[in-house]
């Protein structure tokens, strides 16, 4: 079996308006679907990232149940090249960050929260390869 990616991502939160100010509004990442109370979608490159209200996803009417709970982590991948400019774009919006890794080979990562206190991370091209 060969998969090319990820497509889809999912994160628990607790309030999809203060979800929404911050993914569209902070980190200007597309709205493709929206439910009133139950969830909000948004388009980040090729994958996609669904935010759920935990509670509305526990039983499934049409697809299996979603529902979980906790912190999770998730990466944005941006240019090697632009690494430096998107963490000082970040702070610049009021996005504090929280801690930056070296991981050898002349790469790092920097990490950053949600709302919601989602663990997110911004990482170079290249440094999975």
């Amino acid at each position: 079996m060969h998969f090319n990616q990820i497509k889809e991502t999912s994160l628990y939160v607790k309030d999809l308006d203060r979800t929404e100010a911050f993914y569209s509004g902070k980190l200007q990442l597309e709205v493709i679907g929206k439910e009133e109370g139950r969830h909000i979608f948004f388009k980040s490159g090729f994958s996609i990232l669904l935010c759920f209200i935990a509670d509305k996803t526990k039983a499934g009417e049409n697809l299996p149940s979603h529902y979980g709970e906790g912190n999770m982590h998730i990466a944005f991948e941006v240019p090697k090249e632009e690494y430096e400019a998107t963490k000082a774009w970040l702070q610049s919006r009021g996005i504090e960050i929280e801690h930056e890794q070296s991981w050898g080979r002349d790469f790092k990562s920097c990490y950053f929260r949600d709302p919601d206190g989602h663990s997110l991370e911004i990482v170079p091209s290249g440094m999975w390869d």
